[in-house]
């Protein structure tokens, strides 16, 4: 089994419907901890994708994920347009010209996306950001690659893993981001980040692992 240009297509309009789902429930993660704007943000970086899928929707993979990358480079607001931006580009540049991806392709390609968002936001596991639901999930892809799973179990696993990383942001003192500035009083509250990220890898689970 492998990921299709066309599930790559899949993937990225479930992520588009599941932010614009999911809007004011990131919204009001964000205005715990931050400036109430990341689902709105999220998902007018994704209707603005939807607009470009006609022109991207015969190209390779990697042309695919770039094009993501890009339009939410210049459309998304805050810290959300660099971070998803790069985890496109960075994704894009493993699969160029790629038509179809095998699983050890997506942990490659995953691998970097999550390299790329660390690299620009300087953020650690810990941090309380969308690093602690990506890593979580990119570790449990490659120990699936290892054991020779199937992309369906594969996909499962990396998914329960971003959510249990994601969950486990709520108790966390932010580090880095807008919420650092509330200290301590940014404990108790779920990182909008880390959700949207888990929100992004399910979308993945649900288009591919069917």
């Amino acid at each position: 089994m492998s990921i299709s240009r066309d599930d790559a297509l899949e993937w990225i309009k479930t992520c588009a419907g599941v932010l614009a789902e999911n809007r004011e429930y990131l919204i009001q993660l964000d205005a715990a901890i931050g400036d109430a704007d990341h689902g709105a943000n999220m998902d007018r970086g994704f209707r603005a994708v939807m607009t470009k899928m006609p022109d991207i929707a015969d190209k390779d993979i990697g042309t695919i994920f770039k094009t993501v990358g890009m339009t939410l480079l210049s459309t998304v607001g805050g810290a959300g347009g660099p971070l998803y931006g790069t985890f496109f580009l960075q994704a894009g540049m493993k699969a160029a010209g790629k038509m179809e991806l095998n699983l050890e392709d997506w942990v490659t390609a995953l691998d970097a996306a999550v390299s790329g968002v660390i690299m620009r936001g300087k953020a650690e596991l810990g941090d309380k950001t969308m690093v602690d639901a990506l890593t979580p999930a990119v570790n449990a892809l490659k120990q699936a690659l290892e054991q020779n799973e199937s992309i369906k179990q594969a996909l499962t696993e990396s998914t329960e893993a971003a959510k249990q990383g994601m969950e486990a942001t709520t108790p966390l003192v932010a580090r880095k981001g807008r919420a650092s500035y509330l200290g301590e009083r940014s404990a108790g509250h779920q990182d909008p980040g880390a959700t949207s990220s888990y929100l992004i890898l399910k979308a993945a689970m649900d288009t591919w692992a069917n």
